[in-house]
Formats: structure tokens, sequence, C-alpha cells
């Protein structure tokens, strides 16, 4: 048995920080080297999340919770653009989500993942 948070870990976090990546760049217009500063990683991942080439996988299990995982991402990019948080509480914003996956929410189950 795979706990949740590894799960939600795998497979929404890349999403969820994708989404996050994106709107720092479109939204806000920073840079890829300012986004990737704010959320403590590299440019060439934010390369990656913005031309789709990283977190896609099991992306369509989670297809109707994405409205909930794209307001959360735009609430911390918004934060993130405002200095208002830094990259490690970036991971705070996003658990925040995982109540809502673990009651009711998320009750997926492939070969792959359970939650």
């Amino acid at each position: 048995m795979v706990a949740r948070c590894e799960t939600v870990g795998k497979y929404v976090m890349p999403v969820f920080r994708s989404l996050v990546a994106k709107e720092l760049v479109f939204t806000y217009k920073l840079t890829q080297v300012q986004a990737a500063e704010r959320l403590g990683t590299t440019q060439a991942a934010i390369s990656q999340y913005i031309n789709s080439k990283r977190a896609l996988k099991g992306i369509e299990e989670f297809s109707e919770d994405m409205p909930r995982i794209q307001a959360m991402a735009k609430e911390t990019a918004k934060r993130l653009a405002n200095n208002e948080i830094d990259a490690e509480e970036v991971i705070l914003d996003f658990c925040k989500l995982c109540p809502s996956f673990c009651k009711g929410g998320l009750q997926k189950s492939t070969n792959d993942f359970a939650i």
C-alpha cells in the first residue's frame, strides 16, 4: 500500500509546480530564471514545465481535481510573485490541497498508484 502523500507528491505535485511556473512566467512576466529562483528549481525545469515536457505522468487521473489544483497554483504564484512567500513555503501551500484529496477527493486506483 502506498501512502497518499507519496502518491500525491509523485503525481500531483509536479502538475502543481508546472502550473505555478506557467503562471509566474505568463501572468507575472517573470523570466524563467526568476521563476526558477522563486520556486527553488532550475531554469531548465521551468522550461520543461512551460513546454509541457515535465509533469504529465498520471495527469489524466486527476482531471476532476484540476480546478482545485489550478486555483491553488494561481494563488501560490500570486504570493510568490509578490514576495509574500519563498520557495520553502510553496510546499505548505501545496499541502493545503492534500486533506481534500483524502476526504472524498481523490479516490483513484490503477496499477501504478492508489489514493
